[in-house]
């Protein structure tokens, strides 16, 4: 019997072979388009989703899972594993925490499962998920594994840039970054995910000063070892790119990945960021600079 099953839901937005060879389970978000429901990374990709936004006049709205949902994953995987660890977005920026909670409570399990808020979204969770499975892999129990989690969660960053705070407002996902609304400037914002919500860092005037100024950022996480980064896009393919090519000679961990329908609903077309921490809290040793792959 395998000892720790990882569960996160859909707003990881970790490719679908690196879910699959990680045996990974991903529970998805529901998000809305033109009347009609979509389960998140299962009935419609990311490109899928850009492309019919645009026709949608950018308006897009999502669910969180129910609990049934999680209840169900759970009982399902520990029939053949001692413990689940299942981590998700941060609870300020959805229900989904809550109702994996609930879920828990639902399957029974004592206190087998065990449900992380990663007080991040998209990259910096996806980070943290993958190491995870690091952990557990290498034979570590749950009590180790979120252990890990807790460490990972103080110091992985994400900075990013999105092309209009509009989304964001709309969606209610905009938390201290609400204050650059209204502002007579045209600025671009780099952002960053703080105490669970959407934080400003700094304000610059052109979208090549964000992008130089992200890589800045992310360069300083460095301790001298490498980093583990995940590049993350909605519809931005050649700026991820830019961004990878810039970062790539200092990670040991380097993916690049289309943001999946639910994150890109919230934070919109053009958005691109990346998630990190340095390298030797937990080496994942994987490269697959890929921009333009959808999940």
């Amino acid at each position: 019997m395998s000892r720790v099953a990882i569960v996160t839901d859909s707003t990881a937005d970790l490719p679908d072979d690196i879910t699959r060879s990680r045996a990974i389970t991903v529970v998805p978000l529901t998000v809305t388009l033109e009347g009609r429901d979509y389960l998140d990374g299962v009935d419609i990709t990311a490109d899928d989703f850009y492309r019919r936004l645009q026709s949608a006049n950018g308006s897009a709205t999502t669910s969180q899972p129910a609990p049934v949902r999680f209840q169900e994953a759970y009982q399902r995987l520990l029939q053949d594993h001692d413990e689940v660890v299942s981590i998700h977005i941060s609870e300020k920026l959805s229900g989904t925490y809550a109702a994996a909670v609930q879920g828990a409570e639902l399957a029974g399990a004592g206190g087998r499962v065990r449900v992380f808020d990663s007080g991040m979204v998209s990259m910096p969770l996806g980070l943290m998920v993958l190491a995870a499975t690091e952990a557990a892999g290498g034979g570590a129990g749950a009590p180790a594994v979120v252990e890990q989690l807790e460490e990972l969660r103080r110091r992985v960053g994400v900075f990013f840039m999105v092309a209009t705070l509009e989304y964001l407002r709309r969606g209610g996902r905009i938390g201290a970054a609400n204050a650059l609304l209204g502002s007579v400037l045209q600025v671009k914002p780099v952002l960053t995910i703080r105490d669970g919500e959407v934080t400003p860092l700094e304000r610059v005037r052109t979208h090549d000063r964000a992008l130089a100024r992200v890589i800045e950022l992310v360069r300083e996480q460095d301790r001298g070892q490498g980093l583990c980064a995940i590049v993350g896009h909605a519809a931005s393919e050649a700026a991820a790119e830019r961004i990878a090519a810039e970062i790539e000679p200092g990670c040991d961990t380097l993916l690049v990945q289309p943001l999946g329908p639910v994150v890109g609903a919230h934070a919109g077309p053009g958005t691109v960021g990346v998630g990190c921490y340095p390298a030797e809290l937990l080496r994942l040793g994987l490269k697959k600079v890929s921009a333009g792959a959808a999940r």
